[in-house]
């Protein structure tokens, strides 16, 4: 593994660390690794511009309608509502309409049509595809929603510690963050890793790291199955 020495330590982005070490360097571009919360990270420097980035979206063919597609989201929402469903104060909160947020959709939120099909409802938001800022406003939206899904987001975000703030703040009492995302296990892989090779993959986690982030912000962390982890607002 070649680690790259033309950087120094940086701030991880999850955690906050300052002491992210030089980790690998791919083809020109580094990476660093963070001792604190496992997590691997490209170098801000090697980020694409949002034009570049976007471009790379439009070549998505998720069908709203295509089984395959809804099969593999199905692998979040299932496990999602049983979760809500064996909350133990009270009244289940899939037993009433759920306020849902389906945050990264992308230009054929799937999930969001999923969501609605079981009886809730889902507002929508992505930075390029459905820019709606109200949806996230902290201020109108804190507390509004008793579901967030971030599915194949997480390993997106170029400030992920202030994308997280938000959302936490955005979560009802007793509220989900439900993530999906490709867990990263074995360093040694890592350069050939298919997921890594995707140029707007910039962040990968391992189960450590929401755990970590679980704590920071006092949310209960449960993975449900691989490559999926629920944070869990207390209630009020």
């Amino acid at each position: 593994m070649h680690k790259s020495k033309k950087d120094e330590a940086i701030a991880c982005p999850l955690c906050g660390m300052a002491g992210a070490m030089p980790f690998i360097e791919i083809e020109g571009q580094a990476y660093h690794a963070c001792e604190q919360c496992e997590i691997r990270f490209l170098h801000p420097r090697h980020h694409l511009p949002p034009m570049a980035e976007k471009a790379h979206y439009d070549q998505h063919e998720n069908d709203v309608d295509d089984p395959g597609y809804r099969r593999f989201l199905a692998r979040l929402l299932d496990p999602l509502l049983a979760y809500l469903d064996q909350n133990p104060a009270g009244q289940s909160l899939a037993e009433r309409p759920l306020q849902a947020l389906d945050f990264g959709c992308g230009p054929g939120p799937a999930l969001a049509m999923m969501i609605k099909e079981a009886g809730h409802h889902c507002a929508l938001y992505d930075p390029f595809f459905h820019p709606d800022q109200a949806a996230i406003d902290p201020g109108e939206k804190a507390g509004a929603y008793d579901i967030i899904c971030c599915t194949e987001v997480a390993e997106h975000l170029y400030r992920p510690a202030q994308v997280f703030d938000q959302l936490v703040k955005l979560l009802a009492p007793q509220g989900v963050l439900a993530i999906m995302t490709c867990f990263q296990t074995d360093d040694a892989r890592f350069a050939q890793w298919h997921y890594r090779r995707d140029p707007t993959h910039v962040i990968f986690y391992r189960l450590r790291s929401f755990h970590v982030l679980a704590d920071r912000f006092g949310l209960c962390c449960h993975s449900p199955a691989k490559d999926v982890v629920f944070l869990k607002k207390a209630g009020q």
